[in-house]
């Protein structure tokens, strides 16, 4: 049996091992139309690596997919986040859980994940061929699939797997489309705020716990928040633009969010901590101490028009309600977004109605199964794409009917 994949990042390696260690005498090639294999792997987690999620239970697991979580309730029964940390652990990879749960290699390396899967594909003999490009599949009569490499080679196949992961325009999906297949169209996921004007990009590096809610919509998260010299970034901001990505991209990029910078306290409560800091702190200046980093206290109580050298009993009614208003209710405008560094995540793609979750085949042409972000799934930041990627790809390999 001939097997190509379509592919040389993640969901395409686990694809090509999987299938080489379920049918060993299978001849197996990943095709890649770049120079770069396992690009993504080698730049998540800022070159460490963010292999998967340490969340062990599939109902759980399901909730961190803005798309695909019925899918995957399904796939997750096959494949989880135990399952692909002892996968490595037996190639004898270490690794190691970090306080938010996210999973890395102990040597905090991604070209230990990359070694790994590149010795494996020699050991299983599986070929790999760059710079090969699939310009078109061809479903043969006898069920077998015909691809066309470069817009010129033929080759037949009796199995393929595509795992070309997220292309960013509707142009890059036209030959899966051509087959019949319905394609959810691709928006950006994963992204930070532009706030090109706006003087808070001064405060570069400051991060703190806030509230993010994209005003007008039901868009709404709890988490750090990263203070950039573009605008905002940090994990309330990523996960708002995951959930967020329809919505959006919808707005074209310009839209408000709302900032609480106390989001453990409630309205009422940041209230009355003001009130009693006036009372217990009377001789205090304001900028001596505040529950929130020292240059963005500052800057809020610029923002409230408060000279920070005041003291807390010198703050009138009207300042103090200001400044309450400031910190539950600040308000910027976004114009524009940036790439979350290289870990581009695409929202779209495959439509799941095409796939069969119980085995990553195409209920439009036989012997054509998915894998990876091709298909429309895709997860907030943390090692949840990664995930996906390993089970789905994991279902795919076995080549299940």
């Amino acid at each position: 049996m001939k097997i190509a994949i379509i592919g040389g990042g993640a969901a395409g390696f686990f694809a090509a091992l999987t299938c080489a260690s379920y049918h060993p005498d299978y001849q197996i090639v990943i095709l890649e139309k770049t120079t770069k294999l396992l690009s993504k792997v080698k730049v998540s987690g800022g070159g460490r690596c963010n292999v998967t999620h340490a969340c062990f239970n599939r109902f759980e697991l399901v909730k961190y997919y803005p798309r695909g979580e019925k899918f995957l309730k399904s796939a997750f029964s096959q494949f989880m986040p135990q399952d692909m940390l002892e996968w490595l652990a037996k190639q004898g990879v270490k690794t190691k859980t970090e306080a938010d749960g996210r999973v890395f290699p102990v040597s905090d390396d991604s070209q230990t994940i990359i070694d790994c899967f590149m010795n494996q594909a020699q050991n299983r003999h599986i070929q790999i061929r760059t710079q090969a490009e699939v310009t078109q599949i061809v479903p043969q009569a006898n069920q077998k699939i015909q691809i066309q490499i470069n817009h010129q080679t033929n080759q037949t196949y009796d199995r393929v797997i595509v795992t070309t992961g997220g292309a960013p325009k509707p142009s890059g999906w036209t030959w899966l489309a051509d087959l019949g297949h319905t394609i959810v169209p691709p928006v950006p996921s994963l992204f930070t705020f532009n706030m090109p004007q706006n003087p808070i990009k001064d405060l570069m590096g400051v991060a703190t716990q806030a509230n993010v809610k994209v005003v007008n919509t039901k868009l709404n998260e709890t988490a750090p928040l990263l203070i950039t010299h573009w605008g905002m970034s940090g994990p309330a901001v990523l996960r708002t633009s995951a959930w967020g990505a329809r919505v959006l991209a919808d707005l074209n990029y310009q839209f408000v969010v709302r900032i609480h910078w106390l989001p453990q306290l409630t309205p009422a409560e940041v209230g009355q901590q003001l009130a009693d800091l006036k009372t217990q702190n009377s001789k205090k200046i304001l900028n001596e101490n505040f529950n929130l980093p020292k240059r963005l206290w500052e800057f809020l109580l610029d923002k409230a028009n408060i000279n920070p050298e005041k003291r807390w009993n010198e703050l009138a009614k009207v300042e103090l309600n200001r400044l309450n208003e400031i910190l539950i209710n600040d308000r910027y405008a976004v114009n524009g977004k940036t790439t979350f560094k290289e870990e581009f995540v695409t929202c779209g793609g495959v439509s799941l109605g095409n796939v069969n979750p119980e085995t990553m085949q195409s209920k439009v042409v036989p012997n054509l199964y998915f894998a990876g972000e091709v298909l429309d799934i895709d997860g907030v930041t943390g090692g949840f794409n990664f995930q996906a990627a390993w089970t789905t790809a994991f279902i795919a390999g076995q080549l299940k009917t």
